[in-house]
């Protein structure tokens, strides 16, 4: 296949046209499939098929702590400035890793391991050391395995940052958001750009291979020239990955975003205005757009793997390494595995008490169909490399017993065609090729695809622009 990417078009007529509430497919079927009438047996034969297929690993821990809210987020967390809770949480965790390593075959190659949050850099370097080690005691690591961690500025220090390192983490991510301090109010998040810019140069001195930090558009009192300003101190920060995200104002499922005053929102309108402002900065100045709201360097691992078609994509977003099982640690962590995804529980009470009665501490999952598989490689090649050969589709997985792909998918013929007229896709006899504008509303074009989307209570999940 060729895999020559053309620039990323922006056409807000387009953009307002299909502006919908729809999931990010970092998996499919996306977790709001998942339930609790799971049956775990599933989760641990799945686990023995790839022991059997010595199928590599990701691992995510997950370290729900915050001492303090930001009104934007949308992530599990626990707030709390005792830090006194973080010891037992950490007992039950370690417990949880050493039942699933005695599930898991020790030979199986881990190649990723990601801690996020929360906020991983809540817990003391002693903590942090000792649940590295009891991860590393359990698990066997590739000696290139790429090695991340999430964390708050505001609770960082050169040693801190150095420690890591020396311990073994090789990328490292932070969240800015938005350099403007009226921003940074209004959403709790207070953060001067001095603080930034120190975090930066301790985390360059320290000699991590990749730094990733996370923008976010459409919060409260900004404005197109407020985050133009952002957009430039971030190109100044020279991070090797950038992340700008759609503020999903959903204070129905978040609660906390109440504390926003909906008025200072800025509208449909301007938001349009200040992505295409970012997305033009951003690749004017030598970053590449991924995908979705990714954006990295040309040497960096994401560019490289796209232009070559080797990019994948799992619940942690867009990563470089091939297929693996993903086996998730911690409260609401997800495990993603060949057929089959299971979330822990998202209550401490509940975490704990499966895992001190030797349970796995499951509270809901999904086993995938053939049809979920096939559909979710569909999805995945899209999302990531922005074409898809119907003929490696095919035999993959053996369609021509189904008639062949364009048969296979015959249902979806016609909301393709929709695509096609509106220069979205272009459809070929043995492929489906992303246009330039068609990449901005990649989920649109995945959702063609999306056999459960149908039933969906679309307000789940947020708006593709």
């Amino acid at each position: 296949m060729n895999f020559s990417l053309p620039a990323v078009q922006f056409d807000s007529i387009l953009l307002r046209k299909y502006d919908q509430p729809l999931p990010r497919y970092t998996s499919y079927p996306p977790a709001t499939q998942l339930t609790p009438e799971f049956d775990e047996v599933d989760f641990r034969a799945a686990i023995a098929v790839g022991n059997y297929k010595k199928t590599p690993l990701s691992l995510y821990c997950h370290i729900p702590f915050c001492e303090t809210v930001c009104y934007f987020c949308g992530c599990n967390t626990v707030i709390t400035q005792r830090k006194e809770i973080a010891e037992p949480y950490l007992d039950y965790t370690i417990s949880h890793i050493r039942q699933m390593a005695d599930l898991i075959d020790y030979n199986r190659p881990v190649n990723q391991m990601h801690w996020g949050g929360g906020t991983p850099n809540y817990l003391s370097l002693g903590q942090v050391e000792r649940l590295w080690t009891n991860i590393n005691e359990h698990f066997n690591f590739e000696p290139n395995a790429e090695v991340s961690i999430e964390v708050n500025p505001r609770s960082l220090n050169r040693d801190y940052i150095f420690f890591l390192k020396e311990l073994g983490f090789n990328r490292i991510s932070f969240g800015i958001q938005d350099f403007n301090p009226q921003v940074q109010e209004a959403v709790n998040r207070i953060q001067p750009i001095a603080m930034l810019f120190k975090a930066m140069d301790w985390i360059r001195e320290a000699g991590f291979e990749s730094v990733n930090v996370d923008l976010i558009y459409g919060l409260p009192f900004q404005t197109l020239h407020t985050f133009r300003d952002t957009i430039y101190k971030t190109i100044k920060l020279n991070p090797d990955r950038i992340a700008v995200f759609n503020f999903a104002y959903v204070p129905w499922l978040k609660p906390v975003q109440r504390r926003i005053p909906q008025e200072a929102l800025p509208p449909a309108s301007e938001k349009l205005d200040i992505l295409q402002m970012a997305i033009e900065e951003l690749t004017e100045n030598g970053y590449q757009f991924i995908g979705m709201d990714h954006f990295a360097k040309p040497n960096d691992e994401l560019a490289i793997a796209q232009r070559e078609g080797q990019l994948h994509r799992n619940f942690q977003g867009y990563t470089t390494k091939p297929e693996s099982d993903l086996i998730g640690f911690g409260i609401t962590s997800i495990s993603m595995l060949h057929d089959v995804y299971v979330q822990n529980h998202k209550r401490l009470k509940d975490f704990y008490h499966a895992v001190e009665n030797r349970a796995l501490p499951i509270e809901r999952g999904v086993s995938l169909t053939q049809d979920d598989i096939i559909r979710r490689t569909v999805i995945m090649e899209l999302m990531c490399q922005f074409q898809l050969s119907k003929d490696d589709l095919e035999a993959k997985y053996h369609l021509s017993f189904d008639g062949d792909f364009d048969e296979y998918f015959a249902s979806e013929r016609g909301e393709l065609k929709k695509l096609e007229a509106d220069g979205l896709i272009h459809i070929f006899p043995n492929r489906i090729q992303v246009t330039p504008a068609g990449k901005l509303l990649i989920r649109n074009i995945a959702a063609v695809f999306d056999a459960y989307l149908r039933r969906k209570i679309m307000a789940n999940f947020s708006r593709s622009i």
